[in-house]
């Protein structure tokens, strides 16, 4: 086994470890704190990781596709996220309190949004370096922020209930959210068909195509730029997509929302590498259990552990788990 093979393996094996700690440290914690082994905490901890794991990679997609291709830090992808979030609960009271067509129509409304932004002002900025980038798409979430509160007010919106996914489950004695089962189920589905379209189809091949020379693709006949438009609209739209899931998963809808994800979606595409969707997704599983374990049993240090966790990866990897060496 060459070098390059054990850094490979090593660095497949890093994600399992985490999380085998962290189910590990959930059961001692619940024997320390009960003097007994009772699986019923730790089990609603994984479960509550899993889904606010699998809810922080539906709106990471989005940014590391986003990175990956066009190569820009989209800050207000958070934004788009919130953007969603209200134009879903808009077009669910508009259309018969349906949440599954408000789902549908919000994010492409939203999609418009993501359009002219890239359109009009980001495919400008591509040759500039990145802390130019950084502040055109920061200067978009305060846009965004304050139209959100022109639009819907500053105060917070309760969010509706989605008929069939309602309630919950018992497991182990105590009931579970369906609707974060739902996410569960939702957030590998995901995955696997961003794995599909790029690794299986046409446009993913032109894609990667384009993302690694963006020159050669334009002078075999790539139109690059509509290219890298359609790139961002579609990653916009899985922003928007986790927003408007979000509706039923956090309860309320409140003015600045996007601040918060945007800030875990970055820390796991940094964790995973920058640009690599397996890393995102890897990467949000960790932060989602790490986080849920923090909360239930080190609530004062529940956000310390994640920017330790990440601080410990880069000193090793300074590219995250799966990003390339620049």
């Amino acid at each position: 086994m060459t070098g390059a093979d054990r850094d490979r393996a090593l660095r497949g094996m890093v994600p399992l470890v985490i999380v085998t700690l962290v189910v590990l440290a959930a059961v001692l914690a619940d024997l320390m704190r009960t003097g007994a082994v009772n699986l019923q905490s730790p089990v609603h901890v994984c479960l509550d990781g899993l889904a606010k794991g699998m809810f922080i990679w539906l709106v990471a997609s989005g940014l590391t596709l986003i990175f990956g291709v066009l190569g820009v830090l989209n800050f207000a992808h958070g934004a788009f996220y919130m953007l969603g979030a209200y134009c879903c609960f808009t077009f669910i009271g508009l259309l018969f309190k349906n949440f599954w067509l408000g789902l549908i129509v919000g994010p492409l409304v939203v999609c418009a949004a993501g359009f002219v932004v890239e359109r009009f002002f980001l495919r400008y900025v591509y040759h500039l370096e990145l802390p130019y980038q950084l502040l055109l798409t920061f200067a978009f979430v305060l846009i965004i922020d304050n139209l959100v509160k022109i639009a819907w007010g500053a105060g917070t919106i309760p969010s509706p209930k989605v008929a069939g996914l309602a309630g919950s489950w018992t497991i182990l004695g105590r009931g579970f959210p369906i609707y974060s089962l739902f996410i569960i189920v939702v957030g590998p589905l995901v995955a696997l068909g961003l794995w599909l379209m790029l690794e299986r189809t046409w446009a993913g091949r032109i894609i990667r195509a384009a993302a690694s020379d963006r020159e050669m693709a334009s002078a075999l006949g790539v139109k690059v730029p509509a290219l890298f438009t359609a790139v961002f609209v579609f990653g916009t739209w899985l922003g928007a997509m986790g927003g408007g899931l979000a509706v039923p998963y956090i309860g309320l809808l409140t003015p600045g929302m996007g601040d918060t994800i945007i800030i875990e979606a970055f820390v796991v595409a940094v964790i995973g590498g920058l640009g690599s969707l397996k890393g995102a997704f890897l990467g949000a599983l960790i932060i989602g259990l790490l986080s849920a374990a923090g909360t239930r049993y080190f609530p004062a240090f529940d956000m310390f552990l994640i920017f330790i966790l990440m601080a410990l990866i880069l000193l090793w990897r300074p590219q995250g788990l799966f990003g390339e060496a620049s």
